[in-house]
């Protein structure tokens, strides 16, 4: 066969097969997901599924896994098929930003949930405004998340600047605290709660003998651990994610500083123990995290959750099931009120941040004018022995 007649065929073939394609999209340009005539929408995830962050990123994409999963035969009567878009944002603010920039070009896409970390979803969410895609949050605490007033953007967690408070009303009262040596990684999450931490404590009358910044990714903590030892507080605080908080917490064991440790939901994960081992006794962590095993509906989800992916839950796996369904409740609202057509991004986005008294497995949700939630909690665990999850032990009120 000549090189002429090759190019023919292969163009002729080429012309066909994009005439077929183009059959499949309907005037919105959503391609029908397969020959029962459904039309597809996806919901991302864009959370660390590899890297030093990626326990808590896995779980919160495999509780907005289920939640999907289970709501799958709903959509297909109203004629849509829901497929899940999973991004590994590595924890990284420029990986995040890229897969945004892949979220937004993919009109496919009507939402997202995610991401774990604060320092990534504030410029990542800068390109869903931009696209119109609503972002529902399960664990974004730092306060510039909301606080730039994004249509986009909602979260059913609490925030640092009352995280951090909820931490220093517990050291203070019920640990009695009064030298406090606080520790932050640096990042938009964890300086912002050391900070609204150092804050309230010293409004309280403790001192803050000192504070210093470690890198994400170090390994050897030896010059902070040796400011501990010579200030000798009676509490350190750390502002910042397990995979750092276990190494600082095992090395300052290992050097004798016995004292209560401190930190925020960041420390919430089963590999805090895993790296932490012994040292991980006598340690506290204040959460936007509910008790999973709290409720009956929190029940069966872990129940749920654990004959599916055959995983025990973490502290995130299900507000990732609670705000996948939040972003679901808005998207059946948009379709509802669109008259069953495919609704836009923008009547999606719209009523996202239009949810009240959404009631999911352990969180009650309603967006205020920000998109923070209205009814968020902030909670306080202990670890009495080396497992998880911890213990709960308090609960405080958003002040």
């Amino acid at each position: 066969m000549n090189i002429k007649k090759s190019l023919s065929l292969l163009l002729t073939g080429s012309l066909a097969f994009g005439i077929l394609a183009g059959c499949g999209k309907d005037s919105a340009g959503t391609t029908s997901g397969d020959s029962s005539g459904l039309k597809v929408i996806k919901i991302a995830t864009q959370t660390p599924l590899s890297g030093g962050s990626a326990t808590l990123g896995e779980a919160i994409k495999l509780g907005a896994q289920l939640q999907l999963e289970e709501q799958k035969e709903k959509f297909k009567k109203l004629g849509y098929e829901l497929k899940l878009q999973p991004y590994d944002d590595q924890g990284d603010p420029k990986k995040g930003v890229a897969n945004a920039q892949l979220i937004g070009s993919d009109k496919q896409i009507l939402g997202i949930v995610g991401h774990l970390n604060s320092g990534v979803a504030i410029p990542s969410s800068e390109i869903y405004e931009k696209y119109k895609v609503p972002m529902v949050s399960p664990a974004n605490t730092a306060t510039d998340v909301t606080d730039r007033n994004l249509k986009s953007v909602n979260r059913i967690c609490g925030r640092d600047d009352y995280q951090g408070p909820a931490g220093a009303e517990y050291a203070t009262g019920k640990l009695g605290a009064k030298k406090v040596f606080v520790i932050q990684d640096k990042t938009a999450y964890g300086t912002g709660l050391a900070d609204a931490f150092k804050k309230s404590v010293e409004e309280k009358g403790a001192t803050v003998v000192g504070y210093e910044g470690i890198t994400v990714g170090e390994k050897d903590f030896n010059g902070v651990i040796n400011q501990i030892l010579s200030k000798k507080p009676d509490l350190v605080f750390f502002g910042g994610l397990y995979s750092e908080g276990g190494l600082i917490i095992k090395q300052a064991r290992e050097k004798g500083i016995d004292v209560p440790f401190m930190g925020g939901d960041g420390l919430d994960s089963s590999t805090l123990v895993e790296i932490a081992g012994d040292a991980v006794k006598n340690v506290f962590i204040t959460s936007v995290a509910g008790d999973t095993e709290g409720t009956d509906s929190g029940k069966k989800f872990a129940e749920n959750y654990k004959a599916k992916f055959n995983k025990a839950t973490e502290s995130y796996s299900v507000y990732g099931y609670d705000a996948m369904g939040v972003v679901l409740k808005g998207l059946e609202d948009a379709i509802n009120s669109n008259g069953k057509k495919m609704p836009t991004r923008e009547q999606v986005m719209n009523a996202v941040r239009g949810v009240k008294d959404f009631q999911g497995a352990v969180t009650q949700v309603s967006f205020d004018d920000k998109g923070d939630n209205d009814f968020a909690k902030f909670f306080v665990y202990k670890f009495d022995d080396v497992k998880y999850p911890p213990t709960f032990d308090a609960e405080i009120p958003k002040n």
